[in-house]
């Protein structure tokens, strides 16, 4: 592969360079499972270090500098796509695609993906022109890169010539992770809601863990449902509800630090569509859902009491409670002043809901 390394932009980096390639070589390195200790833009010894070791692993002369040589291997192990700055303009010229030819790619998505409004075909793949190639791939999925190679002209395929397909490759890696930043369902399985109370915060946890164990004692069967729910997580329900209720466009939705999500699709229908199944996915229906909440700060817990018969149940106090129907921890009212005895309050407007004061 001939393809045109100076359109990355990548700056030489050695010991003692900072910065976001920095940054971006640091993180290469870690997902390759070497010891670069914390990713901070600071090229240091461990760095340093790393870099020497994959330099001879990879067949280089072990100098820990970052030149174009070290580069051109990591390229073709992932390192393309944690470029700076990286851009599908960027990638197409990397590619040695000119102005034609990103023509052609255009007018290619719109016949694949019948994309309306058409993309304009003006040779210049902009934001506008990345939104058709995830809406294309979203569409098409693992068929795109195929029915690409039979759309795309001749004029492109000769030009490229035996670079073609492996440029196809890279492009069609590259439309699968913008489709796969796109809002929608698969994001619930991102930064999950812990049920162990041990992710409570001190000391809720120990008041927690004191109520459980006699719940257990006397007999009631307790499932957790819900106790630390990662800020991350909080902020895809919270938006994922706003835009599916109108309250905010995609495109006005802020970003969170470490969520890598696409909330605009190619059209309003399908950034409100996404929005509308991760709602469901989520469970949360017409529920509003806070940015920050207890759960946020591991004070509180959601969980299912249940018990058959009577409960007797130890209070904090060391005294017996009798307590029969209703036989869930969610309308019993008596249980709620057994776990308040322990610090631990039932929030009445939320069936499975405890928390350290009760909101």
């Amino acid at each position: 592969m001939a393809f045109n390394i100076s359109a990355l932009k990548l700056p030489t980096i050695k010991k003692g360079s900072q910065g976001a390639a920095v940054s971006a070589w640091q993180q290469f390195l870690k997902d390759s499972d070497y010891a670069v200790g914390t990713v901070d833009g600071d090229f240091g010894n461990l760095t340093d270090t790393a870099t020497r070791s994959y330099q001879q692993k990879r067949g280089l002369t072990a100098t820990g500098v970052v030149d174009n040589d070290t580069y051109t291997k990591a390229l073709n192990q992932g390192f393309l796509f944690r470029v700076p700055n990286f851009s599908a303009a960027m990638l197409l010229s990397f590619l040695k695609f000119g102005t034609a030819e990103i023509k052609d790619i255009q007018k290619s998505l719109n016949a694949i993906a019948k994309l309306n409004p058409p993309l304009t075909v003006d040779g210049d793949f902009g934001p506008r022109s990345n939104k058709g190639l995830s809406q294309a791939y979203k569409q098409r999925d693992v068929r795109l890169r195929g029915e690409l190679e039979q759309q795309i002209s001749a004029a492109t395929k000769q030009k490229l010539a035996a670079d073609f397909g492996p440029a196809l490759d890279i492009f069609n890696s590259y439309a699968k992770r913008l489709r796969f930043r796109l809002s929608g369902p698969y994001w619930v399985n991102s930064f999950p809601t812990s049920r162990s109370i041990n992710d409570l915060a001190s000391p809720f946890r120990e008041k927690v863990q004191a109520f459980q164990k006699a719940l257990v004692a006397g007999g009631a069967q307790t499932i957790v449902t819900a106790t630390y729910r990662p800020r991350e997580r909080a902020y895809l329900m919270h938006y994922a509800a706003r835009i599916s209720r109108g309250e905010i466009k995609a495109e006005n939705v802020p970003d969170f630090p470490g969520v890598d999500i696409d909330w605009v699709h190619y059209t309003n229908a399908g950034s409100v569509q996404a929005a509308e199944q991760m709602v469901d996915e989520y469970g949360i229906g017409g529920n509003p859902v806070a940015l920050e909440s207890l759960h946020t700060k591991k004070l509180a817990i959601d969980w299912n009491i249940t018990w058959e018969g009577t409960l007797k149940i130890k209070n904090a106090n060391g005294d017996i409670v009798e307590i029969g129907a209703p036989r869930n921890g969610s309308t019993n009212n008596i249980l709620a002043k057994v776990g308040a005895s322990y610090g631990v309050y039932k929030l009445d407007s939320d069936p499975p809901h405890w928390s350290y004061n009760g909101s």
